[in-house]
């Protein structure tokens, strides 16, 4: 989608970091945005310091609720017409080497990072469909291309997001739909969400990155990986050399499976 003006974007987790900074953006480009999020009290500072740069809504919603995800999906309908735009941003992370993790930490990363994208896209999709025209935003991770340990369900969390979008944005070229699906496959963000990782390469800063995943719609991209090589990359890697090649690659040379070892995650 090459241009947002006058276009309806709703942003999940939109109240805070990336997701915040995008709705920002976004308004900046004269898009009209609808920000959900777990938080109230953010929704009403969110838009509370960004109403003077355009149209702003909010909605207080728990994605992993699937019937709060449809009632206010209906709801967002009602009051503000089609949704040309979604960002499907929300995510959490736990920390943990998977023998650690408890039912309720497997569930619940399940239901918000994987599940949530797929149950908040199939309420808007149709009404894209009918109009024959929209853009669908699936923030990722790196981690969804990436093993790693203290990460386990994170990363199978992402995996299934990646898998899932790019099948998505196939089918809409199938369908012949003018329907745009970006999967985007960030490393690290300063955000707060990864507090404590010690990296090698460096971690990302959350406006430069929040400015690039907007660009990355206009210019109606695919699949794409923050820094860029990342992608190719673990690719390339992964192809030429045996897995425990690999291995001695990812651990010795870029220290990716060992950034999660001083791992404290935002505070609550």
């Amino acid at each position: 989608m090459k241009n947002f003006e006058g276009k309806t974007a709703l942003i999940t987790g939109g109240a805070s970091g990336i997701g915040k900074l995008m709705a920002g953006i976004l308004l900046d480009q004269k898009a009209r945005v609808i920000i959900w999020d777990l938080n109230p009290e953010g929704i009403d500072v969110t838009i509370g310091e960004l109403s003077a740069r355009g149209s702003i809504a909010g909605y207080r919603v728990d994605v992993a609720n699937v019937e709060q995800v449809k009632e206010t999906a209906q709801k967002v309908k009602q009051e503000h017409g089609v949704v040309d735009v979604l960002i499907n941003n929300a995510g959490i992370v736990v920390g943990k080497y998977f023998h650690e993790h408890t039912t309720s930490d497997i569930l619940k990363t399940m239901e918000v990072n994987t599940n949530a994208p797929m149950l908040v896209t199939r309420e808007f999709l149709g009404d894209m469909m009918k109009q024959n025209s929209g853009h669908i935003c699936n923030i990722a991770s790196s981690a969804g291309i990436v093993s790693n340990p203290k990460m386990a369900v994170y990363a199978a969390s992402k995996w299934a997001v990646t898998g899932w979008s790019d099948s998505l944005r196939l089918e809409m070229k199938q369908l012949k739909k003018n329907i745009g699906v970006t999967t985007i496959m960030p490393y690290y963000i300063n955000t707060g969400m990864f507090d404590g990782v010690q990296s090698r390469i460096p971690i990302l800063k959350p406006e430069p990155t929040a400015r690039r995943i907007i660009k990355a719609m206009r210019k109606g991209k695919k699949m794409v990986t923050f820094p860029r090589y990342i992608y190719p990359l673990t690719r390339i890697s992964q192809g030429l050399f045996s897995t425990n090649g690999f291995d001695w690659l990812a651990s010795n040379v870029f220290g990716i499976y060992k950034t999660m070892e001083h791992f404290k995650g935002r505070k609550s």
